[in-house]
């Protein structure tokens, strides 16, 4: 019987928990450390899961016999503990978005070659079963060739942990669009295979979140709000992407607006269309029999995102094939929002350079 990945999960938070939650549901994977300074988070997880290896100390954290390091902690941190985690030679799964910009990005993945471990980023869309799917479809020829993508993630009030680290440009790197567009983007390029962005046309504004204590919502994750906080990233963005004169891909990415509240992403191929929404319907829009036909497709929805991420870290650690996001793509991504960011400050279209 095979060894089990032994992992450790720097941060006891939310997120660190869902994971600890989906190796729980996989054999062949254990949680076997937690690192956290905040010592009651570190407790709770402890507690929770049975593990009895705690640290404070990421330093004494990396000296504990663990496979895999799973860094589940604020965006500003990440290149920190992922580079550090490379070097103590571990395998890294490092969750999204990958760095604070592309240059964190490629630094990070540049040790992972030079360690010649995985570098794994937490693109946990990819594990949909409907994602899946569509995935087959495209590979399959179903859809042809897609020419066109729209990503489109609404929030209507949904801003996270107003003026904490979530909405501080320092902390995070930016707002929507590097905390919830960031997967729409990747489920958008993986769906089609498009991976090489070159330009970028795109606008970001900020109208809810700069108002502080006048911003209404109905609920907030990671609240609640710190009306002494800072609030200088996007809440709301829009723009065009080319890939080339092969495709485009326009896109909606808010944390908050006076709209509904629409998540999909869609693909527009020339044999075929299709709609990525989480959903467990499942629609292809095509022709049959020289007419124009509409194929619904079954499937089994009941498959947990984050345990198919974590079986995938499992087979990436044991060399074997899988759908797990890259750390060159987890650079495409970052090259991608950087753009978008420049091209709104810019107000023109930018390049997206290699």
């Amino acid at each position: 019987m095979a060894k089990k990945l032994r992992v450790g999960i720097v941060g006891a938070g939310a997120i660190g928990t869902v994971h600890a939650n989906a190796y729980k549901a996989v054999d062949e994977i254990e949680t076997a450390a937690f690192c956290d300074v905040n010592e009651t988070a570190l407790q709770k997880a402890a507690d929770t899961f049975g593990v009895s290896n705690c640290f404070t100390d990421f330093d004494q954290f990396l000296k504990s016999d663990v496979d895999v390091v799973n860094v589940s902690v604020g965006n500003v941190l990440h290149k920190k503990f992922a580079v550090a985690a490379l070097r103590a030679g571990k395998h890294v799964f490092l969750e999204k978005p990958m760095a604070m910009n592309s240059a964190e990005a490629q630094e990070i993945n540049n040790e992972a070659k030079k360690a010649g471990k995985v570098l794994q980023i937490g693109m946990v869309r990819r594990f949909s079963p409907q994602a899946q799917v569509i995935r087959e479809c495209y590979k399959k020829g179903m859809l042809g060739e897609v020419y066109h993508t729209r990503a489109v993630l609404m929030r209507r009030r949904g801003i996270p942990g107003l003026g904490g680290w979530f909405t501080t440009m320092s902390q995070s790197g930016g707002g929507p669009m590097i905390d919830i567009g960031v997967h729409w983007f990747d489920a958008a390029m993986y769906l089609s295979d498009q991976w090489e962005p070159t330009a970028v046309s795109a606008k970001t504004y900020a109208k809810f979140g700069p108002r502080m204590k006048d911003y209404v919502y109905t609920d907030m994750w990671a609240g609640p709000p710190k009306y002494d906080g800072v609030f200088d990233v996007e809440d709301y963005s829009t723009g065009l992407v080319r890939f080339g004169e092969k495709a485009t891909m326009s896109f909606e990415i808010a944390w908050a607006c006076n709209a509904e509240s629409p998540s999909f992403v869609e693909l527009l191929g020339d044999k075929g269309g299709v709609r990525y929404d989480s959903g467990a319907s499942l629609v292809v829009y095509t022709e049959h029999g020289g007419r124009v036909a509409d194929i619904q497709l079954q499937y089994d929805n009941r498959e947990n995102i984050f345990e198919g991420q974590a079986r995938a870290l499992l087979a990436n650690c044991r060399g074997k094939k899988n759908e797990a996001a890259t750390g060159q793509q987890g650079v495409t991504l970052m090259r991608l929002i950087d753009a978008i960011y420049a091209s709104g400050k810019a107000n023109q279209e930018v390049s997206i350079r290699k």
